[in-house]
């Protein structure tokens, strides 16, 4: 990966030497936050490259379950394997996610938002693919904030980044990350809450669980090692990997990457409703509500309605 990486083992260290500090109290830090938030949504951020190859591309697939339950698996082995003669291996769509490793620690840079780390939750993603993925590449990726929302007790700032091949210049894909900063909210008057985005509504509405039975459902139990191999792909955030962190955040032992999470989902809706064509997959939102622990069952129900 070309530039700067997360220094997480600073991180870790501000964590231990401000756990003795740490109480609920710092969760209810409503009002106490003040900033300008015109000076925050006109933020640049740098322009960043992320390079990778198909080992990379590999390690990804097993890291979201690619053929755990099958090493032989002709719907999965294509993305860690040239299988029957082909020439370069597949990349799945979720592997676009990886584009902004790094983007967290930027936006503690950004002048005047002032938030505590330790408080700082992935809310929610969108994904837009424009184009199946090269098996390797350098990308250039352009981030800008695309909302910023005052919620009383939490701020929320969205980052969008779209992708594109560097060589070619042709755009890749686009993420969008919903960050919730617990505790920095109350910056704008109560009456009238500060909320900015420029995102179409149909890309922040999450449709409601249909009350009927699911078309199908896929259950797959993680691995209690999963998250050490998840980070290998280049998200190696201490809360999942470190028990004193994990335990400082308020968690019983290091908790699992939404992300790999979501990528667990996006691969069973693969092979159950696209039947293995991953470049049927154009646009994914999620969002992350509850932890989940490495070892832990996940269950994927799906409702196919028209293409979505």
């Amino acid at each position: 990966m070309c530039g700067p990486k997360p220094n997480y083992t600073t991180l870790r260290q501000k964590l231990i030497d401000s756990s003795h500090s740490f109480s609920k109290n710092s969760m209810a830090g409503a009002g106490s936050s003040e900033f300008n938030p015109e000076s925050v949504i006109s933020y640049k951020f740098p322009e960043t490259l992320y390079t990778y190859t198909e080992r990379d591309a590999a390690i990804y697939a097993l890291g979201i379950g690619a053929c755990g339950n099958d090493a032989v698996d002709n719907k999965e082995l294509k993305y860690v394997y040239n299988a029957d003669g082909q020439e370069f291996i597949q990349v799945l769509p979720t592997f676009v996610a990886l584009f902004v490793n790094g983007v967290g620690s930027e936006i503690s840079k950004i002048p005047g938002l002032q938030y505590d780390p330790r408080l700082l939750l992935h809310g929610q993603q969108y994904i837009e693919i424009y184009k199946p993925l090269p098996s390797s590449g350098c990308i250039l990726n352009k981030a800008s904030v695309a909302g910023l929302h005052d919620k009383g007790k939490a701020a929320v700032i969205e980052i969008e980044i779209v992708s594109y091949e560097k060589e070619s210049g042709e755009p890749l894909c686009m993420n969008r990350m919903s960050i919730y900063l617990r505790g920095s909210g109350g910056f704008s008057k109560p009456s009238r809450p500060y909320s900015y985005s420029r995102n179409p509504s149909n890309q922040t509405a999450f449709p409601k669980i249909p009350k009927s039975q699911p078309f199908a459902v896929v259950e797959e139990c993680t691995q209690a090692s999963l998250a050490l191999l998840y980070r290998l792909s280049g998200d190696d955030n201490p809360l999942h990997s470190d028990p004193l962190v994990a335990s400082i955040a308020g968690f019983s032992r290091p908790i699992l990457h939404g992300l790999c999470t979501l990528g667990f989902a996006i691969r069973a809706i693969i092979g159950r409703i696209c039947r293995g064509d991953h470049t049927l997959i154009k646009s994914i939102s999620g969002r992350f509500l509850l932890h989940v622990y490495p070892g832990e069952t996940l269950i994927t129900e799906m409702w196919p309605e028209a293409s979505r």
